[in-house]
């Protein structure tokens, strides 16, 4: 092999050749290292594998005493070959008895043998033998001969995982390999519900076929132009990523970018290639000996460094096989169960509804739009779920609970049934929620608490009468120009706006202008326009409709033509001081006025409010109210800015308790305004969506909340066996303590008083 350009590809199509043949795996193995001796001009050539004891096994030898095999075996870290396993890398030693690390079996018969160069078998970064070869004389073999070594070992990896030579499952290392055993994650909740099913990975992973190379140039120029786009595909979503995705995903893509950069990472690929495999097998086999150093890591940072390095190695694959970059036009099975790192919500509105139950993020935080589109969808979502894309394949079963925030893989069958008992009882629980749906909510002492839903799509319209709902507190109209392809026309928005009018028939229905930006990109923006260091606090929802009035005005036609002789409510999101409403409202009268001179019907009545979600307008409440209709406020991102907590980083966005007495004493002023000057206020913000946090809402004096369809029935049931009064004496309490939330006090008082929560 030494010096002979063509040698490691010779060998590569001989061993096809012998792997094609229906012949024992023990006797194609024997075959095989017969061919790399003669290949490598060595005297030796010896396979060891992996047993489930940690111990590696002689399975095959040339130049060795026969007698040795299946006898012989070598714990991990002892002697060379025991080195070369517990360290992932190879050993070139040109006097390997000298060495401290060499370990003499007697019934081998090596002792005659002086060089030695050995390397790691690896499946998955995960070592399942070792390959070694032996001369009598002192030799230094090359780095290409090291090289090519590596190459044939890859080739043997999977010769092994095909045969019945030994069992990959039983070894205890938990890696891709082994992703067969149950395992249990502990997440956070984003939506509530119980879902059982099967993994679909967001991102599928590419498994590699084509190991060897017809062609060593054609494979050269596929690997270099997949690298090449990939480093274009990153450097594009880094334009926009920071807008679409929140916090953590960034930095992740920031490493992405300097890896795929990295020469050294493409130059061990490409003389991976010119060793005779493919573009993918390379790729492969790189990450392969990558995972395999990572794992082994003394520094925490660089363990962690593993999975994206994986992440990157698996979007090269899809690069250069063609793989779809997402799931979400596969077929999908009946119960998929999402898996995805991080994802934004036009990715998830991607998705057949009817066919997805659940989604498991590794990252992400309750708060951000894509756990707000799955709290809409009904599906029950967990997030935060350490390393699930370590432990899953596409088609694994899975169960996501989202109300405990826990995911379990692969589970047991007594797991499964008590899930499946669980799901029952939901479902009880669903019946009695729908046995009230047509009850009013009406406290123990006649308080009555409107309840409206959250929507944003035609699918959602539905949910507006199955729950018992007595309107939409908060239609998102951005969310049909982030699922569609181009900018929706005219004709378009009249469709949808006049199908949510005729669904919600007489029940009253408040339209959100769009609100677009931030973490809501739409694939036809143009992304260096919304290049910012703070998105969230950037150019986005109003900012944007009164900076480019014409895209305001389209919406504003397309609603109030859809309303022509019926009710309508707009309101405008992000407006951050009275001015801003003064604007937009003017936009309006100018389409009411373009109505009349063309003679066409304008809507029988007209409401125009605003979304509270900065801060600095509840400062001016006292301006604003007597110029609105409504006021509507947006928790989610009014407690972002009131706390300076940025809802998508995960390392901030949990820190705050939203049943704090700083925002409760906030949202306490704001009701406190809107009933001085008359004016209708509903919360329609995720506080909203859960009974505890409705509890508060309603102690505060809130009286109009709207959520997302599936907390209907369980806030309505709250109402109802809540005596509103003593809630609101009993809060008078709790605005002055000094502590970081009075949620405990809030359940307590619940349990003391039969509340259900």
């Amino acid at each position: 092999m030494a010096g002979a350009v063509g040698g490691p590809r010779v060998l590569l199509r001989r061993l096809r050749e012998v792997m094609a043949e229906p012949e024992a795996a023990q006797k194609r193995l024997d075959k095989i290292v017969v061919l790399i001796a003669a290949n490598m001009v060595a005297e030796v050539c010896s396979v060891y594998l992996m047993r489930p004891t940690q111990e590696l096994e002689l399975f095959a030898t040339e130049g060795l005493k026969p007698t040795a095999v299946h006898k012989t075996r070598l714990k991990v870290g002892e002697g060379l070959v025991g080195d070369i396993a517990a360290h992932a890398r190879p050993l070139n030693l040109a006097d390997a008895q000298s060495h401290p690390g060499f370990a003499y079996r007697p019934e081998t018969g090596e002792e005659v043998y002086k060089s030695l160069m050995g390397v790691p078998i690896l499946r998955s970064g995960r070592v399942v033998g070792v390959l070694v070869v032996q001369n009598r004389s002192k030799r230094n073999y090359t780095e290409e001969e090291v090289e090519a070594m590596q190459t044939v070992a890859m080739v043997l990896a999977e010769v092994v995982a095909a045969s019945d030579l030994i069992n990959l499952q039983e070894l205890d290392e938990p890696t891709a390999a082994t992703r067969r055993r149950p395992v249990h994650i502990v997440a956070n909740s984003f939506a509530e519900g119980i879902a059982l099913g099967h993994a679909v990975l967001h991102e599928p992973r590419v498994h590699v076929t084509k190991l060897i190379a017809e062609d060593v140039d054609v494979e050269l120029n596929r690997l270099e132009q997949a690298v090449y786009e990939l480093r274009g595909s990153i450097d594009d979503m880094l334009e926009t990523e920071d807008l679409s995705h929140a916090g953590d995903h960034r930095e992740v893509l920031q490493a992405y970018r300097m890896f795929a950069n990295d020469r050294g990472w493409l130059q061990r690929m490409s003389e991976a290639v010119r060793t005779g495999l493919t573009a993918e097998a390379a790729v492969e086999r790189v990450q392969n000996d990558t995972r395999a150093r990572l794992q082994r890591a003394a520094d925490p940072y660089l363990r962690d460094r593993l999975h994206d390095f994986d992440d990157l190695a698996n979007r090269l694959l899809r690069q250069i096989t063609g793989v779809k970059l997402s799931s979400a036009s596969g077929n999908l099975p009946n119960d998929t169960i999402l898996i995805a790192r991080n994802m934004g919500p036009a990715e998830l509105l991607d998705y057949d509804k009817e066919r997805l139950r659940g989604l498991v993020l590794e990252e992400g935080a309750q708060n951000a739009h894509v756990a707000i589109v799955a709290r809409a969808l009904g599906i029950a979502t967990v997030g935060r779920a350490e390393a699930i894309l370590d432990h899953i394949d596409t088609g694994d079963a899975i169960i996501v609970d989202g109300d405990a925030g826990e995911v379990y893989v692969r589970p047991s069958q007594d797991i499964i049934d008590a899930y499946s008992e669980k799901a029952r009882f939901r479902a009880r629980k669903q019946a009695q929620y729908q046995a009230i749906r047509h009850e009013p909510a009406l406290s123990t002492d006649g308080e009555k608490i409107t309840l409206f839903v959250n929507a944003g799509l035609q699918v959602d319209l539905k949910h507006l009468h199955e729950s018992g709902a007595e309107g939409i507190g908060l239609f998102r109209t951005e969310l049909q120009f982030m699922v569609a392809s181009k900018l929706p026309s005219l004709k378009d928005q009249i469709d949808l706006y006049s199908a949510v009018l005729d669904a919600a028939g007489d029940k009253p229905t408040v339209f959100r202008t769009l609100d677009i930006g931030g973490d809501k990109m739409l694939p036809y923006m143009d992304a260096a326009a919304f290049k910012e260091e703070n998105p969230a606090l950037g150019w986005r929802a109003i900012r944007i409709g009164l900076d480019r009035p014409a895209l305001l005005r389209h919406q504003l036609r397309a609603l109030l033509a859809a309303a022509a002789g019926r009710s309508l409510r707009i309101m405008f999101p992000m407006v951050a001081e009275v001015s801003e409403f003064v604007r937009a409202r003017a936009l309006v009268d100018r389409e009411l006025a373009r109505l009349k001179t063309f003679g066409k019907p304008a809507p029988a009545k007209l409401e125009i409010g605003t979304m509270l979600e900065v801060p600095s307008l509840v400062w001016q409440l006292d301006t604003l109210l007597p110029l609105v209709d409504f006021v509507s406020v947006g928790s989610n991102d009014l407690l972002q800015f009131l706390l300076a907590a940025d809802r998508g980083n995960s390392r901030v966005a949990n820190r705050y308790d939203i049943l704090s007495p700083a925002v409760l004493s906030f949202m306490r002023f704001i009701v406190t305004k809107c009933r001085a000057h008359g004016v209708p206020l509903t919360l329609c913000g995720e506080m909203s969506g859960k009974p505890l946090e409705a509890m508060a809402l309603v102690g505060l004096g809130f009286r109009r909340v709207s959520m997302s369809p599936a907390a209907i029935g369980p806030v309505k049931m709250m109402v109802r066996s809540l005596e509103v009064g003593r809630l609101e004496a009993f809060m008078e309490g709790l605005y002055g303590l000094p502590t970081p939330s009075v949620r405990d006090q809030l359940q307590a008082f619940a349990e003391d008083h039969g509340v259900v929560v």
